[in-house]
């Protein structure tokens, strides 16, 4: 068993780079761009993972890993069930937050804003680009519901395919799409000794961006 003490001395020194306002840019959303490209390049583990934080109607907070699928100049976007608890919370109150880290990099990036559903056809698309089983699935599980056991989803998928045989299977329209839209942006890369760089971007009711460093 861990002992808290073990947990306690577990640390890693960040070394591996720095980041300073002269190289951020004045569009936040391009530097994300810039980080994500090279995530990637340094084939981070699940580079489109983030965290997707959401608050219930009794002002409870609730954070679950969710995937980015879509990325432009508007914001950050993901696919879920609508009936969700998060579709839920985000039909209740709109504003969300998310954080990425890529260990690879010793980087994380927090977003927050407001988070709007993407059109039908957005939704469409992207539905339409997922495996079959993955479609299956949409129909199959009745997110966030509480289900007796696990053959509950089994028996759903064989129904399903009983009534979309073949690779023709329609989105239910309880599924799609989400859009943040940030007001918020903060890079954080690790530096030795916990002095982390800490640039942050936050949007002014002129709609431009003021950028400015915090304290680790």
């Amino acid at each position: 068993m861990t002992t808290q003490s073990h947990i306690a001395d577990i640390r890693k020194d960040y070394q591996l780079a720095s980041l300073d306002e002269s190289v951020t840019g004045n569009d936040p959303l391009a530097f994300f761009q810039k980080w994500f490209s090279e995530a990637e390049n340094a084939g981070a583990d699940e580079v489109n993972a983030m965290t997707l934080a959401t608050v219930d109607v009794e002002n409870r907070p609730h954070a679950r890993i969710v995937l980015l699928k879509g990325l432009d100049s508007e914001g950050f976007t993901f696919f879920t069930n609508y009936d969700s608890d998060k579709g839920h919370h985000l039909a209740q109150n709109p504003n969300a937050a998310l954080v990425f880290f890529w260990k690879e990099l010793e980087r994380q990036v927090r977003v927050e804003g407001k988070v709007t559903r993407v059109t039908p056809a957005e939704s469409d698309q992207y539905f339409h680009s997922r495996p079959a089983g993955s479609r299956l699935g949409a129909w199959a599980s009745p997110q966030s519901h509480i289900i007796s056991d696990r053959s509950v989803l089994e028996q759903n998928v064989l129904s399903f395919q009983q009534k979309f045989p073949g690779s023709d299977i329609p989105r239910p329209e309880n599924w799609g799409g989400y859009r943040l839209i940030p007001d918020y942006l903060e890079f954080w890369q690790g530096r030795s000794s916990r002095l982390h760089d800490r640039i942050v971007f936050k949007k002014q009711s002129s709609g431009n961006w003021e950028k400015y460093r915090l304290a680790p």
